[in-house]
């Protein structure tokens, strides 16, 4: 062992908002128990990469005795970790036998009457004008998030609200995920990252009543001031029975 910089994290400061994670390329660090952990001493080669990416300024660099910096090691930790250490704009290209998540711009159809039992009606049409819609797939820059108007929903809003396409989703760029499903860390990283590469003009969440549908807000909330960011957020909270129950614009 000898005397070396690295780094040190401060606890109390720590929210585990784990956008130090993927700033470490060495894999150093990891989200355990809700804080940022260095997993070992040899994989930290103490240049601090990690500092500028934490909004609580919680990690700082000291000089103390530690195992020297292990390249080898790390090679052998990351290729292990693959997986769990991928930075988020990676995410989107982790699929690659699959077509169907490559990204591109949508054009949105007109409004179109149909026919029903010789009844005319109608007829709502896509107003979807992006592709992936998936959080866990979306590229972290697109052009279609240049300028964007930007909607963010839980899965479940599009089933509850019947009108969710021409009251929502028209002239936006549309995002859906599930708090309670998905890896909540991935989001706030991966919206972060969105918010931070684009010039998003404004946001739009919408969820469901259900407690555990809030968190959808709360993670927003946190990558936009992650972000460093000003942008308007508004929020609709929607009802089982398919009513909005209220709508708060910040």
């Amino acid at each position: 062992m000898s005397f070396r910089k690295l780094i040190r994290i401060d606890e109390e400061k720590c929210d585990g908002c784990g956008l130090c994670v993927p700033a470490c390329i060495e894999g150093a660090l990891q989200i355990i128990d809700g804080k940022a952990r260095l997993v070992s001493e040899t994989y930290c080669d103490g240049l601090g990469a990690c500092l500028g990416e934490c909004p609580q300024g919680a990690i700082t660099i000291e000089e103390r005795q530690a195992d020297e910096f292990d390249p080898k090691a790390v090679a052998r930790h990351l290729e292990s970790q693959e997986p769990k250490i991928a930075a988020p704009q990676a995410e989107a290209q982790s699929y690659p036998s699959c077509p169907g998540s490559l990204s591109r711009t949508l054009q949105p159809k007109a409004h179109l009457a149909v026919e029903d039992h010789d009844v005319k009606k109608e007829a709502t049409s896509s107003q979807l004008g992006n592709w992936p819609v998936q959080l866990k797939l979306a590229p972290v820059k697109a052009p279609y998030f240049e300028k964007a108007k930007l909607l963010i929903a839980a899965d479940c809003v599009p089933f509850a609200y019947a009108d969710f396409h021409s009251r929502f989703l028209e002239g936006r760029v549309l995002l859906i995920g599930c708090p309670k499903l998905d890896e909540n860390e991935l989001y706030l990283q991966k919206l972060t990252m969105i918010f931070s590469q684009n010039d998003i003009e404004s946001v739009e969440i919408v969820y469901m009543e259900v407690p555990c549908c809030f968190g959808l807000a709360h993670l927003v909330r946190r990558a936009v001031t992650g972000s460093g960011k000003e942008i308007p957020l508004t929020f609709h909270k929607i009802g089982i029975n398919g009513e909005i129950k209220e709508s708060i614009t910040q």
